[in-house]
């Protein structure tokens, strides 16, 4: 299966817009993780957290993905004495934005993984929380994605910081011009924390499970799995990595971009970047030889 392939359905529209029958929304600040552990210490080996999205979600329906969200206007809000890690400043430089949307981006990646996973990115200057399970987690959680209580309320009255440096900036992706629903979306890599586990509590999901990337990768050139290509591309570009600790320097060390996939009437396929299509067949190409 050629991941950067559109449906019949996404082709037409598509067509439209290229057109000029359609005009392009505006995209949201979002961010997402790519949620890691140790798996087989061999190349396609490393385990990352997917979600399924539901058939009937307006963004990426049937698709499987990494836990991530929009930006929440009041995650700017975060102020520095609830942040640890690198600071602000440095994150907008690598991330390639202003400070305040570097706030934004952060702290939505963690509070959108705690949300879609039940993992939390928090701790002390020090420590990071051991166990996030139990009936008062999951009530915060809940408020936290009813929008009943913003992120910083929550980290202040548990006493906690956001600790960026569990994060490690990926690559960007612009969502088409042809989708209803568009996204400026950050990605981002981090390591499951020892001593916690991921729930099944995400209301947009209707399966979640770990995979090997190159199971996963396997599953999608089979036609097993759909994703779309800034999934497939991440995955790919995570296969050599034998161990979380690899992953997260190889995704400090990659090059950053925002990348905005394009349509061509002619393949009706979506063009990415020669880069990421030879990162991507690579790793296909790997996994089939298995």
């Amino acid at each position: 299966m050629d991941p950067r392939a559109l449906p019949p359905h996404l082709v037409e529209i598509a067509r439209e817009y290229a057109d000029g029958r359609r005009t392009p929304s505006e995209p949201r600040l979002a961010a997402t993780v790519v949620l890691l552990r140790d798996g087989t210490a061999a190349p396609g080996g490393l385990e990352a957290y997917l979600l399924r999205r539901h058939v009937g979600m307006a963004f990426a329906a049937g698709m499987s993905v990494f836990p991530g969200g929009g930006v929440d206007p009041r995650d700017g809000e975060l102020s520095d004495e609830l942040w640890a890690g690198p600071p602000v400043a440095e994150w907008a430089a690598r991330l390639g934005c202003s400070d305040q949307e570097a706030r934004e981006l952060v702290c939505a990646a963690v509070r959108e993984t705690f949300e879609e996973s039940g993992v939390l990115l928090a701790g002390t200057a020090s420590s990071v929380v051991g166990d996030a399970t139990g009936a008062a987690w999951e009530a915060d959680r809940v408020a936290l994605e009813s929008h009943e209580l913003s992120f910083a309320d929550f980290l202040t009255r548990r006493g906690l910081v956001l600790r960026t440096d569990l994060l490690a900036g990926l690559s960007g992706w612009l969502t088409p011009t042809f989708e209803p629903k568009r996204y400026r979306t950050w990605f981002f890599v981090a390591a499951l924390p020892a001593g916690q586990v991921t729930r099944d509590v995400s209301t947009e999901s209707d399966q979640v499970a770990w995979w090997s990337v190159a199971d996963a990768l396997a599953a999608v050139g089979a036609g097993e799995m759909l994703m779309l290509p800034p999934t497939v591309v991440t995955l790919a570009e995570l296969y050599d990595a034998t161990s979380t600790d690899a992953a997260l320097a190889l995704a400090r060390a990659l090059p950053w971009a925002m990348t905005e996939p394009v349509f061509d009437l002619e393949s009706e396929t979506l063009v990415i970047p020669e880069r990421f299509g030879a990162v991507a067949a690579r790793a296909l190409e790997q996994v089939a030889a298995r």
